[in-house]
């Protein structure tokens, strides 16, 4: 029954791009120095993107045993650095552009990192590799690059929330955590259920508690693939909110052309680096914002310019913590069967 469920939860949430967006070669060019990080002494470079003396391109070994590619772009002036995990349908030849925009326009030393079973990093996509994946980046940046969970912020954009906030719960003095169209959980993108499931794929729901630092969640109000109200019920969860934002007509893979987007990840980022700077001052608590932005027209200095592109018994869920619909609850759709899911894949177009 394990092996049947977590097979239907991986169809629904891995879409590695095939082919792979980019290639991986060995850098003769360079010498051993800064990066390097499990699996190796070599070093690496993508053809496909510039070369730059601020990016480290690394291979890295998961104690899963797969070995993942990871980027690191670096800021010669940064204040923090940001680990970056990704949404289900992209890779890091597809991402790159945005690292290195985050890292310029939030002044951040940048590491991204590709899923196991996706670009060119081997193995298959499952949750336990997701896991497993974030740790071997997580575990580079401290080893290789000498980053302070202190220093170290985590960001998950929808499926990349999963091993975000699982990796968040378990590091008590982080900086921060981003949330990017977030997901209650796997099984909630696809059925509004009241409880957690043991064969539920990624239960931020019941992590997201455990986390200590300062949350900004980021969620567009017309997310036609994860529905807004996956990110407002994870921020009501969070221990320490920060001012949230909800963007007004946003979609699931359109935020960044949103001016307000930057601005407050800007201001996000900032705050941490002052709160850090302050002895033990007054926590913020945000307070929930309209999010009434539209994309930005050309010219806008905070726009970005680029392309649109172990079994667990059933137990009730930190939903109960959440305010109750003025709706009668409804009785909860069954599962579906493996031979409906492509079906119901294709014509839903789930990508998160």
């Amino acid at each position: 029954m394990g092996g049947v469920t977590s097979s239907i939860a991986a169809k629904f949430a891995f879409f590695p791009p095939n082919p792979p967006s980019y290639t991986l070669v060995a850098d003769s060019s360079s010498s051993g120095g800064g990066g390097g990080g499990g699996s190796g002494s070599g070093r690496f470079r993508i053809p496909e993107i510039t070369r730059s003396d601020d990016v480290d391109v690394l291979k890295l070994r998961t104690r899963r045993g797969n070995e993942i590619v990871a980027v690191h772009v670096k800021h010669r002036r940064a204040s923090a650095t940001l680990l970056y995990s990704h949404g289900n349908a992209a890779d890091l030849g597809q991402m790159f552009e945005l690292f290195v925009e985050l890292s310029a326009r939030l002044r951040v030393n940048l590491m991204g990192y590709d899923y196991s079973g996706y670009g060119q990093s081997t193995g298959k996509p499952t949750e336990c590799n997701t896991y497993a994946d974030i740790d071997a980046a997580y575990k580079c940046l401290k080893e290789q690059y000498g980053v302070k969970d202190e220093q170290l912020i985590l960001y998950g954009q929808s499926v990349g929330s999963g091993p975000t906030v699982d990796l968040a719960s378990r590091l008590p003095t982080l900086r921060g955590v981003v949330l990017h169209s977030p997901i209650l959980s796997g099984l909630r993108v696809l059925y509004p259920v009241k409880r957690t499931y043991w064969f539920d794929i990624y239960k931020n729901i019941d992590k997201i508690g455990s986390v200590n630092c300062p949350v900004l969640v980021i969620h567009g109000t017309a997310d036609e693939v994860v529905d807004c109200s996956h990110g407002k019920q994870l921020w009501e969860l969070c221990k320490e909110k920060y001012e949230p934002l909800w963007l007004s007509g946003g979609g699931h893979c359109n935020l960044e052309l949103y001016p307000e987007f930057i601005k407050q990840l800007k201001k996000f980022v900032h705050s941490l680096g002052k709160s850090k700077s302050g002895a033990n001052g007054p926590k913020k608590s945000g307070v929930e914002s309209d999010g009434q932005s539209k994309p930005a027209e050309a010219g806008t200095s905070d726009q970005f310019e680029l392309g649109a592109d172990l079994p667990e018994v059933s137990r009730n869920s930190l939903d109960s913590r959440l305010e109750k619909s003025k709706k009668p609850n409804k009785p909860e759709k069954s599962r579906m069967s493996t031979d409906r899911v492509d079906r119901f894949r294709r014509r839903k177009g789930l990508v998160w």
